[in-house]
Parts: C-alpha cells; structure tokens; sequence
C-alpha cells in the first residue's frame, strides 16, 4: 500500500506544483494518475521515491514512512520506468536488465540468467541479450525498461508515462502485455499517463487530478466514466464517455452461428449460409478469416483468400459490450464476430442486437434504483 497524507510540494519561486494531496493506493492494484499538464502528477510520483523531496506530509510505503528510510535503500526495492525506458546505452539488453541485481551484490552469472528469463516474459527473445539499445525499436526499449524494472522483483513500480513515444499499435500491444504480466505478478503500481484512454484501461482505479496539484476524483474507472464528481472530472473524461463504460459491462448475447463458409465452398453453399448477403469464412478450427459477399461469387466459383474482407475487429464472447459494439460497427458485414478464448467463432451479432442488450441493461439499472 502507498498513502499520501497531506502531501505538498512547493518550490523556491512560490509554485505549488501538489497540494495537499490524501489518497491510498492499495496493495497489488493499479492506481493511474491522470490530468492536464501542470497539474502535478509526475512530482506526485517522483515524490514515492524521494526523487522530489515533499515540502510537507507523509508518504508510506506500508508502514514505513519513506522520508524516514535511506534514499538509496528505498529506490532499489521500487522499481521505477520512465518515458523512452531510459536505458543505459553503452550496456547490452542483459546488462542493462541485470542492473539492480549486480547493484545488490547478486553473482552475476544468476543475475544475467534471470535477465535473460525475464526478457522472455516481458516478449523479447533471448537473442536480443548481447544487443544495445540502439539497436531496438521504440517499443523493444520500453519492454526492456519494464524488464529492468522488474529484476529486483520489488513489490512496487512507478511507472511516469512509459507507452507515450510509441506509436498507437505498439502502445495497445504494451498496455496489454502490461495487464498480463500484473495478473501474473500482482504488484502495487502507480501509473501516470496523460491519456484517459489508457488511464481507464490499465487502472484498478484512477486519481484525476488538477491544475495545481489537488485531487479532483479518485474512483475505478466505470465510476469515473457514469459518474464524474464534478464538470472539470466530467469534462476530462470527455463526451464520449458513456461509449467508454461500455467497457465496463458485460452481456449475454446471442450469436447467429449459421452463416460460416471454408475457403474451396462454392457460389451455392455461400448463399444458402448467407446474412445479409455475407457468409464468414472460417478455417477447421473455426478461427475467422474474413468475410465473403455472396454476390461477388458467380455460379460454380469458389471461395478464395483474395475474395475476402478482412476488415472488423474481432471480439472475445466473454468481454464487454463495447467490444462487440465495437465488432459490429467495423465490420464489412455489419456483424460482429464473437470468437472464444481460442480464438474459434462464437458466433456473430448486429449493432441493433448488441445496443438492445445495451436498452435491456439500463432498463433492469433503472428499476433497480426505482425498487
């Protein structure tokens, strides 16, 4: 657990970049900090480590009050990334993961060892272990940061912004692989991004906060998003945040199974599986392909890979109703494709169907409250 109490940082010249700042940030969970620039969220983290000392208030680290234990002693049991994974770049890939560990006096031959593992976990071959830095991408030098921060196995990392310099498909793939590897290792994480995005998608729960260094709303996510505290949180949220909700809830659909093809069917079995003069293809073990028009096929012409259309995101049956809405709305075929944890199609639903389960939700909501 991390709480602030009372916590100010004020500088020099009489700027007041945190103010008076409580909140807990539970054990194993992550906590986002998330604002406009200025608003003090990089010195709120910064502060955890002593990296800012705070002007006044306490911070503590379970039940240790971190002003009170040796600077060097309490950054080595936190791990720390940063924007542009600030690697050494001099040191190889395992050195530069190893580093913590050889700094604890650990032998190096385990230390590396466990590097090279920890690359593995975190995506990276163990080929890339005698690379530099330089020689990765943006997104490899980030997983690498993360790995680094990761060797001393402390039960707490800062994170400040660590997906921001990578382009968005990167990022997606980053704040993913983020979520699996913390399911897995359950550490007590502070994040700060400035995206609301990521914010909602990565926290356990996520602290907005203002100009000036006060906290405006520290909630989970579906709460910030259905119930802002006020119009500055509502307003950073941003309007489309009751389509960001969506997220946040689950229904049960029922998929249409009866319009799949296999590539080598004929012009007749496409139109006999066809919905709305789409059939989709799939392949032995049900994973989707892509979709088919049945007019494109004349007679005895069978179904080939350069007939399909690939376009539609994919969504898991057990995911959120903004996930199939979202399937639905990207799809050639208007149908979006619901597919289990394998990968194999559950079936397919409209955007009607998926926003009437939507209608039935807030109507059950609202009788609820009503009762």
């Amino acid at each position: 657990m991390i709480k602030f109490e009372s916590v100010v940082k004020k500088y020099p010249d009489g700027t007041v970049a945190v103010n008076g700042l409580d909140l807990v940030a539970p054990s194993g969970k992550i906590t986002v900090f998330v604002g406009p620039s200025g608003c003090g969220k990089t010195t709120s983290l910064r502060m955890i480590n002593r990296m800012i000392e705070p002007t006044s208030g306490t911070i503590w680290l379970d039940d240790q009050d971190t002003g009170k234990v040796d600077a060097s002693t309490l950054r080595r049991g936190i791990g720390y990334v940063i924007q542009h994974a600030g690697l050494f770049p001099h040191r190889t890939i395992v050195d530069n993961v190893a580093t913590v560990p050889l700094l604890l006096g650990r032998d190096k031959k385990k230390a590396r060892s466990q590097a090279i593992e920890l690359m593995e976990r975190v995506g990276l071959p163990a080929s890339f272990a005698k690379r530099y830095p330089a020689q990765l991408s943006g997104g490899q030098q980030q997983r690498v940061g993360v790995a680094r921060a990761l060797a001393a196995d402390p039960p707490v990392m800062l994170m400040d912004e660590p997906f921001s310099a990578v382009d968005p498909v990167v990022r997606a793939e980053l704040q993913d692989e983020f979520l699996r590897l913390q399911s897995e290792l359950g550490k007590t994480i502070i994040f700060v991004t400035h995206d609301i995005d990521e914010a909602v998608k990565l926290g356990d729960q996520v602290a907005v906060l203002k100009v000036g260094g006060t906290l405006a709303q520290l909630a989970s996510p579906a709460t910030l998003l259905t119930d802002p505290v006020d119009d500055f949180v509502a307003g950073f949220v941003g309007r489309d945040r009751g389509y960001r909700a969506l997220g946040f809830e689950s229904g049960q659909l029922d998929p249409d199974t009866e319009q799949t093809v296999k590539l080598g069917d004929d012009a007749a079995a496409v139109g006999r599986a066809a919905r709305d003069g789409w059939s989709l293809a799939v392949d032995d073990a049900r994973r989707p392909l892509g979709w088919v028009r049945a007019a494109a096929l004349a007679e005895g012409k069978q179904v080939t890979p350069e007939l399909l259309h690939r376009g539609g995101t994919l969504a898991p049956v057990s995911g959120s109703l903004r996930g199939a809405l979202d399937a639905a709305l990207s799809s050639p075929a208007g149908r979006g494709v619901l597919i289990d944890d394998n990968g194999a199609l559950v079936g397919t639903v409209t955007a009607s169907e998926v926003v009437q389960r939507i209608e039935s939700q807030l109507a059950g909501r609202r009788n609820g409250s009503d009762g």
